[in-house]
């Protein structure tokens, strides 16, 4: 009998904006989902998306941001439903912490570079907490630099490459083709290239999606 094949990981896109608390929530449904498959080997790339593209560099105070969005009144219960869900992902938001909403296109860069070393998805978790828990100003380019570290990233030329342009215009590019795409939703995650999963769905769905892209993977060459 031949050898099963060695099967290449089955990529999951994760379109996504680091200030968006509901990707942070999907982000820990997604591990979850892939901690509970066996024999299967999955490659997670993060993708930008700009919550709001007309946040200026320096960011806004949370605090107006959310009264010009949402008005008021109806900040007095709009993180209700995030607290809950949170609870059960073990993400304990601190809404009350945060002072800023920021511009994240330097947050997608910072992603962008780790994503070259490895570090990506590490990353991308890290962002979450400075600005979910912690309360951090994660547009701010010493903030962004700590984090680099912190995940294993060499400080020195992250520091150095955040006070330059460099892959300014293609994160803008790839937020824009996501955009052509049709997409205004996030997290919108892109399983294997072929089925899209919208929203911080629950890890059974995702995981639904991780095992059909395996099934095709696994099916011979022309035949559907």
């Amino acid at each position: 009998m031949a050898a099963a094949p060695d099967l290449s990981p089955i990529t999951i896109d994760i379109i996504s904006d680091v200030i968006c608390p509901w990707c942070f929530l999907g982000k820990r449904r997604l591990d979850g989902a892939v901690a509970s498959l066996e024999n299967v080997k999955v490659e997670i790339r993060w993708r930008p998306f700009l919550l709001d593209a007309s946040i200026p560099r320096e960011g806004i105070p949370r605090k107006t941001y959310l009264e010009n969005k949402f008005g008021p009144e109806r900040l007095k219960t709009i993180h209700d439903p995030l607290r809950v869900a949170g609870q059960a992902e073990g993400i304990p938001y601190a809404f009350e912490k945060i002072t800023v909403t920021p511009n994240t296109l330097n947050a997608h860069r910072l992603l962008r570079w780790a994503l070259i070393e490895g570090n990506q998805h590490e990353l991308a978790e890290r962002l979450f907490q400075l600005y979910w828990l912690e309360g951090s100003d994660i547009g701010n380019s010493e903030v962004l630099v700590r984090a680099a570290a912190e995940v294993g990233l060499d400080a020195k030329v992250v520091a150095q490459l955040l006070a330059s342009d460099a892959d300014l215009d293609q994160v803008i590019e790839e937020i824009n083709t996501a955009a052509e795409m049709g997409i205004n939703s996030v997290p919108t995650f892109v399983v294997g290239g072929r089925y899209a999963v919208i929203g911080a769905q629950a890890p059974e769905v995702l995981k639904g999606a991780i095992v059909r892209a395996g099934l095709d993977q696994r099916q011979p060459a022309g035949v559907e």
